[in-house]
């Protein structure tokens, strides 16, 4: 898996599927940015309709011990993507979306004398 894929990781103790980006992949864990895979019919809702309450995306750590498996979000034969439904309903891929997000960085202020 690369960096900023985005992915679907199944995870056990307690079961749960994460839907997001790979922000980070190492022997201890993954850190995702993302959503539980049973909220993504409220997250694409919430970003066509953003005056609505916000679900948005949490940037959180498993540990390699809860991780089964980590699957790429791709389609399958005629099977579109989570990517792809997002892009379909929203206008906009996923990427764009998340680049969007992205916390601007503050140039250092010089101090005044």
């Amino acid at each position: 898996m690369e960096l900023n894929s985005i992915v679907v990781v199944s995870l056990h103790e307690p079961k749960e599927r994460i839907w997001g980006q790979l922000t980070a992949l190492t022997q201890a864990g993954i850190t995702i940015r993302g959503i539980d895979l049973n909220s993504f019919t409220d997250f694409v809702q919430q970003v066509k309709h953003p005056e609505e309450m916000q679900v948005g995306l949490a940037t959180i750590f498993y540990p390699m011990q809860r991780v089964e498996r980590i699957a790429l979000d791709e389609p399958k034969g005629d099977i579109s993507s989570l990517g792809q439904t997002f892009e379909q309903q929203v206008g906009r891929s996923i990427q764009d979306y998340l680049a969007g997000l992205e916390p601007r960085r503050r140039s250092p202020r010089r101090r005044r004398r």
